[in-house]
């Protein structure tokens, strides 16, 4: 579904801040309450919304660690089985195939640098894995939500 600039400024207002009223929305985006409800309730129905969450700096729930891995498959796997091998891995926040040597880049989160080196022994030692490239991460120079009006 494409969404026009009237959808795109409420997005933008609840990837802002989520905790907004319909009424503090419609103030800024020219509508009423129910109006703005309404248009939110669809843009949930069609997906373009897909939920509302609490954003958590990782350090202070203690998996201030992480590290992007390079994952390099034996064979030709397809992305529905790397999935279903990386889900059960806690560790795991988020994972793409991407272009490229490699088959996919995992991200990883774990309370400290011994937790990491357990967890990419695991991911290591899944059967689809030929080999992996690890980056640590240092420091978070940059994270932004997307947002849609630019």
């Amino acid at each position: 579904m494409r969404v026009n600039s009237l959808d795109q400024q409420i997005v933008s207002c609840l990837v802002t801040n989520a905790r907004a009223s319909y009424a503090e929305i419609g103030k800024v985006v020219g509508l009423s309450a129910p109006a703005v409800k309404r248009r939110v309730d669809r843009l949930l129905e069609t997906g373009v919304l897909r939920g509302f969450t609490a954003v958590v700096d990782p350090e202070a729930l203690g998996r201030g660690t992480e590290a992007f891995v390079e994952v390099h498959c034996r064979g030709n796997i397809s992305p529905a089985r790397i999935r279903a091998r990386l889900e059960p891995l806690p560790e795991v926040v988020a994972a793409y195939t991407v272009t490229g040597a490699a088959d996919a880049i995992v991200h990883l989160r774990a309370a400290d640098i011994h937790q990491l080196e357990t967890a990419l022994e695991r991911l290591r030692g899944l059967e689809i894995v030929d080999r992996t490239v690890s980056t640590v991460v240092l420091s978070r120079l940059l994270e932004r939500p997307p947002n849609p009006a630019t």
